[in-house]
């Protein structure tokens, strides 16, 4: 099943995603065909302020498992994770 991830930075701590962003990509490159797709959010200014990732797993819990073994949860880098059950109907990926 594919799932939604979508999780908010708490205010002020681009600093601390940037110092964790290379260690996040090699996680997402280690966790290979699980993430589907993924990207990160911005802020009307252009700076990065969350990640949304559409990741393969059996169920919710495994989808948590999964995000939480990412460097930037590792920090504490989140104010909010909201995971859904998503299925891709229509677009060109």
């Amino acid at each position: 099943m594919l799932y939604f991830v979508y999780r908010v930075d708490k205010p002020g701590t681009l600093d601390l995603r940037m110092k964790t962003r290379d260690a996040h990509m090699a996680f997402a490159e280690e966790i290979g065909e699980t993430l589907y797709f993924a990207g990160p959010s911005f802020d009307d200014d252009g700076n990065m302020n969350g990640s949304v990732w559409i990741i393969h797993a059996e169920s919710r819990s495994d989808a948590a498992e999964i995000t939480a073994a990412d460097p930037y949860e590792k920090v504490d880098l989140f104010e909010t994770k909201i995971i859904r059950r998503f299925e891709r109907t229509a677009g060109t990926a």
